[in-house]
């Protein structure tokens, strides 16, 4: 079963695997993303990630369909007081660029994404990228706006730097508004370059100042690890990280350096290295929860019986440690 992790200071626990929903509706056809979603609420899974532009990028895809697909299956399974629902704000449905975190969008989105889900309130309502472009005031009394109307439970950022968050927790104390309570980042167990800020696709890594703020703040503040698993780099021994994760932004040698350790530590275990990875980001420091998807039920499965892997200090320790 899947163990339950407290979402920052909100008291709320939720699944220490989230389920990404990404490509529902488009890459992945209704039949097979409700079998998907029942797997992992048989497995004991009750958070659900999602977002309002997800996927316009695929051929025929607009935007919305994972919030609408989820809709259905909540709908059809009458489930939806089970769950743990996530999704966010950034881009406007149909269009390719981030817009903006201004007032009027938060809210206009926010009523379309609760229309597409078929729910009066989203659990956790994300800041999808950080628009410097809107003043921060602006954007946290939206959401905190959405918080006093019940329409949104917490709310949290994605793809923002630690001392962003930083700033944008300390206006909302300021003024006594609602306060992001976690960070959705690129985070996995091979390592982007030292110094690399953000990646060309715009996904900004979990970097060493974020993993610094992240344990000062474990007792209220978490974060949440998305392309946990790099698009299958771990699945097979022949694969590569893809031009569309781009290579060049990690080092050949720190890579193969932590691939032996992992190596090592799956032969120790009997695990897969999918699982393993999984295993160390949710069991390191800080704390974090794991952002899992997959396109059949069978990966899902290796990624659940990850829960049931216990590394060691020892294993831990060394998994840290590796470096080129």
């Amino acid at each position: 079963m899947i163990r339950m992790k407290q979402l920052g200071g909100t008291g709320a626990r939720v699944s220490e695997l989230c389920l990404g929903c990404m490509y529902f509706g488009t890459l992945i056809d209704e039949p097979t993303a409700f079998r998907l979603l029942d797997q992992y609420v048989d497995a004991g899974g009750r958070f659900l990630d999602t977002a309002n532009n997800y996927a316009w990028w695929v051929e025929g895809g607009q935007g919305g369909e994972s919030e609408q697909m989820l809709g259905r299956w909540m709908r059809e399974r009458r489930n939806r007081s089970q769950l743990f629902v996530a999704t966010k704000v950034g881009y406007k449905i149909g269009t390719r660029l981030p817009i903006s975190l201004a007032r009027n969008i938060i809210i206009e989105q926010c009523e379309n994404s609760l229309r597409q889900l078929q729910t009066d309130v989203i659990d956790l309502y994300y800041a999808h990228w950080d628009h410097r472009e809107t003043p921060l005031e602006e954007s946290l009394e939206a959401f905190d706006t959405l918080v006093r109307q019940g329409k949104v439970r917490y709310i949290g950022c994605s793809n923002m730097l630690a001392w962003r968050i930083q700033q944008a927790r300390m206006t909302s104390r300021q003024h006594g508004w609602a306060e992001f309570c976690c960070a959705q980042l690129r985070h996995s167990y091979l390592r982007p370059k030292t110094g690399l800020r953000n990646f060309e696709n715009g996904h900004h890594p979990v970097t060493v100042d974020m993993l610094d703020y992240a344990q000062a703040h474990a007792d209220d503040f978490t974060t949440i690890a998305y392309s946990a698993l790099i698009g299958g780099v771990y699945s097979h021994p022949d694969h590569t990280i893809t031009a569309n994760n781009q290579p060049h932004q990690y080092d050949e040698a720190d890579k193969q350096a932590r691939l032996r350790v992992l190596h090592d530590v799956g032969a120790e275990t009997g695990a897969t290295l999918n699982q393993v990875v999984l295993a160390w980001i949710t069991q390191n420091a800080p704390p974090m929860i794991a952002l899992v998807s997959s396109r059949s039920p069978e990966r899902l499965g290796e990624s659940l019986a990850s829960q049931s892997l216990q590394l060691t200090p020892d294993q831990l320790d060394r998994l840290n440690r590796a470096s080129a």
